[in-house]
């Protein structure tokens, strides 16, 4: 005998056991993000319509001031787009941005992939204390490394030998001509020469990266079936083939969403570029450049928004094109069984 339920009585039951809850419930959700998401959009809109606004009218005006006379024409303008486009070292500063983000993405990501792999799926002493030590660096912040590294490049490596003074001290009365003050000056190293180098702000967004990289790519990866692995070692495959044949492939969607952190990131930067590039024009990237727009006394207010929304066209393009990958990436091997 079929029973027939009421089409009434299914959707109560999935409204109520199903966990999608009331309609006033979701009338709620919906206003709320909708709210959350207009006041995120205010700056954004302000800083657009303020781009397409005369200097004059910008310092003068609020920007929601035109949509008291939205048909009025003549109070939007070109023109600073044009000017940002037209002047020196912009299109540069555009190239270095891409010189500095595509390599450092590409690096933390390859390297992180590796040890992600390896904390997972192979066996070593020690490899749960590594992890959780490379976990443990995603808590210091990154303005307390620039000075250290800053260091490092500019005076390169050094080992200070002047602890050795204690070990010879006992040698001054048998060599009176051992000089224990030039002992404790004495340091070993060789000059790095990083600064202002594209090779100096790669390895240090490569370092910046890799904690926060290795811990999502390791959650990913160790979610990975276990006979797949078990499968391809019976097979006679080394860790170099599992890796490359199986897990990469297997791992695109992580793969994708930390290149999106990534490249966000560094195409972004201020303050690593400043202090490991500098400000010259044949080093500068795009948020210098834009800094530098502005002028000395932040009177080029309306440069400095046409040139963020310029700058803004490529970061969105990167994010689009792998937004299928984003919430795959994020969520998979959060959730076992």
């Amino acid at each position: 005998m079929t029973v027939v339920t009421p089409e009434t009585e299914v959707e109560t039951a999935k409204g109520t056991e199903g966990g999608v809850g009331s309609s006033g419930s979701l009338w709620t959700i919906r206003l709320i993000v909708l709210a959350i998401i207009l006041i995120w959009s205010v700056p954004t809109v302000g800083l657009f319509i303020s781009s397409l606004r005369e200097p004059a009218a910008i310092d003068t005006s609020g920007w929601w001031t035109v949509f008291g006379n939205l048909g009025d024409t003549g109070q939007w303008t070109l023109s600073n787009y044009r000017e940002v486009l037209d002047s020196g070292g912009f299109a540069n500063a555009f190239l270095n941005t891409l010189i500095v983000s595509i390599p450092a993405t590409v690096m933390p990501i390859t390297i992180a992939s590796f040890a992600a792999y390896a904390f997972s799926w192979m066996q070593f002493r020690g490899r749960y204390i590594l992890f959780v030590t490379v976990v443990a660096l995603l808590v210091v912040p990154l303005h307390v490394a620039l000075i250290p590294i800053l260091q490092l490049y500019a005076g390169g490596p050094e080992l200070d030998i002047s602890w050795m003074s204690g070990l010879v001290g006992w040698a001054v009365n048998l060599i009176p001509q051992v000089d224990i003050g030039a002992i404790e000056s004495v340091s070993i190293g060789f000059p790095l020469q990083l600064n202002n180098s594209f090779l100096g702000v790669w390895l240090a967004h490569t370092g910046f990266g890799l904690p926060l990289a290795i811990y999502l790519l390791r959650n990913y990866i160790g979610s990975l079936p276990s006979s797949v692995i078990e499968s391809a070692e019976i097979d006679g495959a080394d860790h170099f083939k599992i890796f490359t044949r199986l897990i990469v492939p297997l791992s695109v969607p992580a793969l994708a969403s930390f290149a999106i952190f990534q490249f966000l990131w560094v195409f972004n930067d201020f303050l690593v570029a400043l202090v490991f590039l500098g400000e010259t024009p044949q080093n500068r990237v795009l948020t210098i450049a834009l800094n530098q727009l502005n002028g000395a006394f932040g009177e080029a207010w309306h440069l400095l928004t046409a040139g963020a929304f310029i700058s803004m066209v490529l970061p969105m393009v990167v994010f689009f094109a792998l937004q299928r990958f984003f919430v795959r990436g994020m969520t998979a091997g959060a959730v076992k069984g």
